[in-house]
């Protein structure tokens, strides 16, 4: 009777092992970053995650994928085909020297526009080689059907799109998760809750090209795109205490609306019966440090979804073309969001009518987007159906403030800021010489009466806040969607 039981006792146990579900998305648990206090050996463990060697995909299973020089090729046939419209750079290099290409998507590539702009990375695991396929497809797409579908001209017209099929390649190689250096490059950047990867020499050249493209180029969002689940994941990644909950963002609505539009669109991740409509907290699913996801929120400005893409890491090549379909709709989608929701304009300042860079805050939410050096454009993402309190600041110029009602198309919010020094009449005295021999009886009566100041610096402003409206709306009236309302401030 006991060795009967042991018996079921072992059937029952290998049964559950069997029937458990693989979790490889993001890294699964077998990369959990233990709970620890910061110290060198906490650090250590946030660099060296697979202690346990992963199975490898057999050789058999990656044939028909793109191998990296067959990549690079169709990347660089791409752009000779598409030339009007892309154009092919490399952001660094992977260890073991491959470039990181990237291709840009727009109708005027290269170039810095008052356009947002929008990032899809893939293969960030080597392993998970289904993003570096449909990468490819989203940009042949798109130049095959500019033109004659709407959505595709939408993107090409008003957003820089940049595809990087591939940030690594060395892991691809010898189909492994990490990179040549065993680093997980999903565990490799800055993190916000532990320094567990402060340390620069220990930082990966994929990471480090990452970190500097950001610096250099501002992007509005992003995605990275994986396997091994069928989610879209949002921030935080992370927690403080390393426990298992619900951790938002302050943008978190706006991520929950990001992650559905992504799920909604795809033929079947919101009908997950694992993820309620197909999304997930990063760190309600299971907590991740060194991620890029919550990086690129925090430093780069940029609002980034985690994209799993295919419950199986690595399927056959003969059933990319499905994957395809089931995500194209959701990827075109995410992309074409940044001009068909939120808040967007440009600030500008009184006096000289230039572009002014600075800073905008939507009241309730403690995140700052900041306006582009040399345009002044913001592109500020919301969840639609709420009014928001946004408000425009610079040094040297007074804060301004105006109400937006976000309904399902993108509102245009223009500011003009007024210089503090204006304020006070200064700026008008000092380009206002009037010492002449003889003052006029008009230039006597405003220089000897409070009222007459009061009454002219009124006259003046106002003069010039209505000419700067026309210039404004000038400038700006190409720019601006049919459907998209419009407001100057």
């Amino acid at each position: 009777m006991i060795k009967l039981r042991f018996v079921q006792s072992l059937l029952f146990s290998t049964a559950i092992c069997f029937f458990l579900p693989t979790i490889a998305a993001r890294g699964g648990y077998s990369d959990y970053i233990q709970p620890g206090d910061g110290n060198s050996s906490f650090h250590a463990t946030a660099r060296h995650l697979f202690a346990q060697e992963e199975r490898r995909p057999s050789v058999e299973l990656t044939r028909g994928y793109m191998t990296n020089d067959d990549l690079e090729k169709a990347m660089k046939d791409f752009t000779k085909r598409c030339t009007k419209i892309s154009r092919l750079y490399s952001i660094g290099k992977s260890v073991n020297g491959f470039p990181l290409w990237v291709i840009e998507i727009s109708d005027r590539p290269g170039e810095i526009e008052a356009e947002p702009a929008f990032k899809y990375i893939g293969n960030v695991h080597g392993d998970e080689p289904v993003g570096r396929e449909l990468l490819l497809r989203l940009a042949n797409w798109i130049c095959d059907n500019y033109g004659k579908d709407p959505l595709a001209k939408l993107i090409v017209e008003n957003v820089h799109l940049h595809i990087m099929p591939s940030l690594n390649p060395d892991g691809f190689s010898v189909r492994k998760r990490n990179n040549a250096n065993n680093v997980d490059l999903n565990r490799d950047f800055p993190d916000q809750f532990f320094p567990i990867n402060e340390d620069l020499s220990l930082r990966q050249p994929e990471t480090t090209a990452i970190m500097t493209w950001l610096r250099e180029m501002r992007f509005t969002a992003s995605a990275t795109l994986h396997g091994g689940a069928l989610v879209a994941n949002f921030p935080w990644d992370g927690t403080e205490d390393k426990r298992k909950y619900y951790y938002g963002c302050p943008d978190d609505q706006t991520f929950r609306f990001l992650a559905r539009l992504y799920s909604k669109s795809h033929r079947n991740m919101s009908l997950s019966k694992e993820f309620e409509d197909g999304i997930t907290n990063g760190a309600s699913w299971y907590p991740i440090y060194g991620g890029m996801q919550d990086w690129n929120y925090i430093h780069g400005g940029c609002f980034e979804l985690t994209l799993e893409i295919s419950d199986n890491k690595w399927p056959r090549a003969s059933e990319l073309p499905t994957i395809w379909e089931y995500n194209r709709k959701s990827m075109l989608n995410l992309v074409a969001s940044l001009v068909k929701t939120g808040v967007h304009g440009r600030i500008f300042s009184l006096d000289q009518g230039k572009p002014l860079p600075g800073l905008v805050v939507v009241k309730g939410i403690n995140y700052t987007v900041k306006a582009h050096q040399a345009y002044a454009d913001y592109h500020r993402l919301l969840t639609p159906g709420q009014i928001y309190e946004v408000t425009a600041s610079s040094p040297g110029y007074i804060p301004k403030t105006t109400s937006v009602w976000l309904g399902e198309n993108a509102v245009t919010a223009d500011f003009i800021l007024i210089p503090e020094a204006s304020y006070g009449g200064k700026l008008l005295r000092s380009s206002c010489d009037c010492s002449y021999g003889q003052p006029l009886l008009l230039t006597r009566f405003f220089t000897e009466t409070n009222n007459g100041i009061t009454f002219a610096l009124v006259v003046v402003v106002a003069f010039l806040f209505f000419l700067l409206q026309r210039r404004v709306r000038s400038n700006l009236w190409k720019q601006r969607q049919s459907s998209r309302r419009s407001t100057t401030v």
